[in-house]
């Protein structure tokens, strides 16, 4: 079975929501391929580092919010 690469960026992106911290970095406890594909993508800043932390483009954090809330929240009537 192959990978949709872009579903898994997508939700590694919703859920880097989860640890946001200092407005706009993120726990980076990741997989390294998809952190990689999102620098790529301008959405993170260059993930290699000795921080534990990404940070987030204004871009990046605002796909990240709307991904988390698309991905991993329910609406009021369920």
């Amino acid at each position: 079975m192959k990978h949709d690469k872009d579903k898994i960026d997508n939700a590694v992106l919703g859920l880097l929501w989860l640890t946001l911290h200092d407005q706009c970095r993120a726990w980076k406890g990741m997989d390294w391929a998809a952190l990689d594909r999102l620098y790529q993508k301008g959405l993170i800043e260059d993930p290699v580092n000795r921080n534990k932390s990404v940070v987030l483009t204004r871009e990046g954090l605002e796909r990240s919010k709307a991904l988390f809330e698309e991905l991993f929240t329910q609406s009021p009537d369920e």
